[in-house]
Protein backbone atom coordinates (compact mmCIF):
# COMPACT_ATOMS: atom_id res chain seq x y z
CA UNK A 1 0.00 0.00 0.00
CA UNK A 2 1.29 3.16 -1.02
CA UNK A 3 -0.34 7.24 -0.49
CA UNK A 4 0.83 9.36 -3.32
CA UNK A 5 0.65 12.24 -1.16
CA UNK A 6 1.99 10.70 1.88
CA UNK A 7 5.50 11.96 2.73
CA UNK A 8 6.66 9.17 4.42
CA UNK A 9 5.70 7.02 1.20
CA UNK A 10 7.93 9.39 -0.87
CA UNK A 11 11.06 8.63 1.12
CA UNK A 12 10.41 5.00 0.79
CA UNK A 13 10.17 4.81 -2.60
CA UNK A 14 12.94 7.42 -3.34
CA UNK A 15 10.92 10.15 -4.25
CA UNK A 16 12.34 12.11 -1.34
CA UNK A 17 15.64 11.86 -0.61
CA UNK A 18 16.72 10.75 3.31
CA UNK A 19 19.54 9.38 5.96
CA UNK A 20 18.61 5.77 5.61
CA UNK A 21 19.92 4.17 8.73
CA UNK A 22 18.41 0.44 8.16
CA UNK A 23 16.12 -0.87 5.45
CA UNK A 24 14.49 -4.66 5.16
CA UNK A 25 11.08 -6.03 3.52
CA UNK A 26 8.39 -4.49 5.47
CA UNK A 27 10.84 -1.42 7.46
CA UNK A 28 12.43 1.94 6.99
CA UNK A 29 14.44 3.92 9.13
CA UNK A 30 15.85 7.42 8.63
CA UNK A 31 17.72 10.31 10.45
CA UNK A 32 14.45 12.79 11.36
CA UNK A 33 15.02 16.11 9.28
CA UNK A 34 14.58 17.84 12.21
CA UNK A 35 15.96 16.30 14.73
CA UNK A 36 15.97 16.74 18.27
CA UNK A 37 19.05 15.52 19.16
CA UNK A 38 21.93 13.87 17.56
CA UNK A 39 20.92 10.48 15.85
CA UNK A 40 17.03 11.38 15.83
CA UNK A 41 15.40 8.26 13.95
CA UNK A 42 12.12 7.96 12.53
CA UNK A 43 11.03 3.98 12.12
CA UNK A 44 8.39 3.48 9.55
CA UNK A 45 6.56 0.16 7.84
CA UNK A 46 7.03 0.72 4.16
CA UNK A 47 3.06 0.12 3.57
CA UNK A 48 0.87 2.88 4.46
CA UNK A 49 -0.87 2.55 7.80
CA UNK A 50 -2.04 5.80 9.67
CA UNK A 51 -0.86 4.56 13.24
CA UNK A 52 0.66 1.92 15.29
CA UNK A 53 -3.44 0.44 15.48
CA UNK A 54 -3.75 -0.38 11.95
CA UNK A 55 -0.47 -2.23 11.27
CA UNK A 56 -0.81 -5.90 11.18
CA UNK A 57 0.60 -7.42 14.25
CA UNK A 58 3.32 -9.36 12.11
CA UNK A 59 4.88 -6.19 11.13
CA UNK A 60 3.91 -4.56 14.20
CA UNK A 61 6.39 -6.42 15.79
CA UNK A 62 8.91 -5.86 13.47
CA UNK A 63 8.95 -2.37 13.47
CA UNK A 64 9.78 -3.22 17.31
CA UNK A 65 12.33 -5.27 16.86
CA UNK A 66 13.80 -2.80 14.80
CA UNK A 67 13.32 -0.15 17.18
CA UNK A 68 14.76 -1.94 19.78
CA UNK A 69 18.18 -2.49 17.64
CA UNK A 70 18.73 0.93 16.42
CA UNK A 71 18.15 2.39 19.95
CA UNK A 72 21.18 0.01 20.49
CA UNK A 73 23.00 0.72 17.87
CA UNK A 74 22.52 4.72 19.14
CA UNK A 75 23.71 4.05 22.98
CA UNK A 76 27.07 1.88 21.56
CA UNK A 77 27.88 4.36 18.27
CA UNK A 78 26.54 7.42 19.40
CA UNK A 79 27.52 7.08 22.97
CA UNK A 80 23.64 8.46 23.99
CA UNK A 81 22.80 7.32 27.84
CA UNK A 82 19.37 5.93 27.25
CA UNK A 83 16.77 6.51 24.43
CA UNK A 84 13.23 7.93 24.53
CA UNK A 85 10.69 5.87 22.04
CA UNK A 86 7.47 7.83 20.80
CA UNK A 87 4.75 6.98 18.43
CA UNK A 88 1.62 9.69 18.41
CA UNK A 89 -1.90 8.10 17.28
CA UNK A 90 -4.13 10.77 16.25
CA UNK A 91 -3.78 14.38 16.00
CA UNK A 92 -5.13 14.96 18.94
CA UNK A 93 -1.94 13.25 20.44
CA UNK A 94 0.42 15.21 18.34
CA UNK A 95 0.60 12.98 15.11
CA UNK A 96 1.48 15.39 12.15
CA UNK A 97 1.72 12.72 9.27
CA UNK A 98 -0.43 10.43 9.11
CA UNK A 99 2.27 7.24 8.37
CA UNK A 100 2.34 5.38 11.18
CA UNK A 101 5.94 6.09 12.56
CA UNK A 102 8.18 5.66 15.84
CA UNK A 103 10.74 7.98 16.92
CA UNK A 104 14.31 6.47 18.76
CA UNK A 105 15.57 9.46 20.32
CA UNK A 106 19.00 9.16 21.83
CA UNK A 107 19.35 10.87 24.89
CA UNK A 108 22.80 12.25 26.51
CA UNK A 109 22.26 14.54 29.32
CA UNK A 110 20.28 16.61 31.05
CA UNK A 111 19.23 19.86 29.08
CA UNK A 112 20.53 17.83 25.76
CA UNK A 113 17.77 19.49 23.78
CA UNK A 114 14.85 17.09 24.06
CA UNK A 115 12.22 17.33 27.12
CA UNK A 116 9.11 15.60 27.79
CA UNK A 117 7.02 17.70 30.19
CA UNK A 118 7.46 16.23 33.51
CA UNK A 119 4.34 14.69 35.44
CA UNK A 120 3.88 15.85 38.67
CA UNK A 121 1.36 13.57 41.14
CA UNK A 122 0.48 16.39 42.68
CA UNK A 123 -1.79 17.86 39.29
CA UNK A 124 -3.54 14.22 39.00
CA UNK A 125 -6.85 14.19 38.62
CA UNK A 126 -8.76 11.85 40.62
CA UNK A 127 -10.21 9.27 37.97
CA UNK A 128 -12.61 6.26 39.02
CA UNK A 129 -9.55 3.70 38.20
CA UNK A 130 -11.62 1.03 38.76
CA UNK A 131 -14.15 1.86 36.22
CA UNK A 132 -12.22 2.76 33.86
CA UNK A 133 -10.19 -0.50 34.18
CA UNK A 134 -13.28 -2.19 33.58
CA UNK A 135 -13.99 -0.54 30.01
CA UNK A 136 -10.73 -1.14 28.51
CA UNK A 137 -10.67 -4.80 29.88
CA UNK A 138 -14.23 -5.24 28.68
CA UNK A 139 -13.16 -4.20 25.08
CA UNK A 140 -10.66 -6.31 24.80
CA UNK A 141 -12.57 -9.27 25.63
Amino acid sequence: MHDENCIFCKIVSGEIPSHKVYEDKDVYAFLDASPLTAGHTLVITKDHYENFMSVPQEKLHNVMDVVQKIGQAQIRGLLARGVNIISNAGTIAGQAIMHFHIHVIPRYEVGDGFRITEFNPDDAINFNLPVLAGKISDELK
